[in-house]
């Protein structure tokens, strides 16, 4: 089975824009510059308040049990709807997780998760 990751890191904004930088003058040089895609975090703690256990659980939830509808993770979950709302859409906004958004009927949205591991990267 081949693995994909989503890479979170801890940087300072200081660092991600010496990052920017960097990358720009490359670009100038004329190098090809590899893509690299990943959810990066000013601390540890501001790491922890996006990814809490009860958001890792849906993670899982939604990649072992392919959920239809957000009420149909509600059910899974056994928690109320509008934490699961609230969650989804933190996650969302992380790219951690994509909505396939129904267009007919009553406009459910299916949640989806497409890796099968989160790769923490901490500079020391």
């Amino acid at each position: 089975m081949k693995v994909k990751r989503v890479k979170i890191g801890i940087k300072s904004v200081k660092e991600a824009l010496q990052d920017f930088v960097k990358t720009g003058e490359a670009i100038e040089r004329g190098e090809k510059i590899k893509k690299e895609k990943g959810v990066y975090f000013e601390s540890i703690e501001g790491f922890r308040k996006a990814l809490t256990l009860k958001r890792l659980e849906l993670l899982h939830l939604i990649k072992e049990k392919h959920p239809k509808s957000l009420m149909e993770l509600s059910r899974l979950s056994k928690r109320n709807i509008k934490s699961i709302v609230t969650d989804i859409e933190i996650l969302e906004g992380l790219d951690l997780i994509d909505m396939k958004r129904k267009k007919e009927g009553k406009r459910e949205s299916e949640p989806t998760v497409s890796y099968d591991a989160i790769e923490l990267l901490v500079a020391v």
